[in-house]
């Protein structure tokens, strides 16, 4: 049996809740829901610019990702939250630009896009992230 271990890097921002930044069990690494915030500061960032706020989350996923032992071309789902059906178009080119650059193995992960209420008003797109190791 394998332990499940929490995963803490300061490259992404602190977890606002009672939940981690990521979570890792054997092979599996679980990054949980991010938004565009500034690992640093913790403001959010990039008012009402979806493509800023897309990039800058997946940004933070990626640094999860990694610091759970894995590289953002082991990631094989995202879960994309939009506030606006409208920011759909914007969002998947900066979301695509993204992957593209980060999975160099030239399979991209899978995707479901939902959209919903996010827990802050100037959060425009959050996404969460699964990845298996070899």
């Amino acid at each position: 049996m394998t332990t499940k271990t929490a995963i803490s890097t300061p490259d992404a921002p602190a977890p606002a809740h009672t939940f981690h930044q990521g979570v890792r069990k054997g092979p599996f690494v679980q990054v949980s829901g991010q938004g565009p915030v500034d690992p640093a500061s913790g403001e959010y960032l990039y008012p009402g610019d979806v493509a800023a706020q897309t990039t800058r989350t997946l940004e933070n996923v990626r640094a999860i990702v990694e610091a759970g032992g894995a590289t953002f071309d082991d990631v094989v789902m995202l879960r994309v939250y939009l506030t606006k059906r409208e920011d759909f178009a914007v969002m998947n080119d900066a979301y695509g630009e993204f992957v593209t650059k980060h999975c160099p193995g030239g399979v991209l992960p899978s995707r479901t896009t939902v959209f919903t209420g996010l827990p802050r008003e100037e959060m425009l797109v959050e996404i969460d992230a699964l990845a298996v190791t070899d």
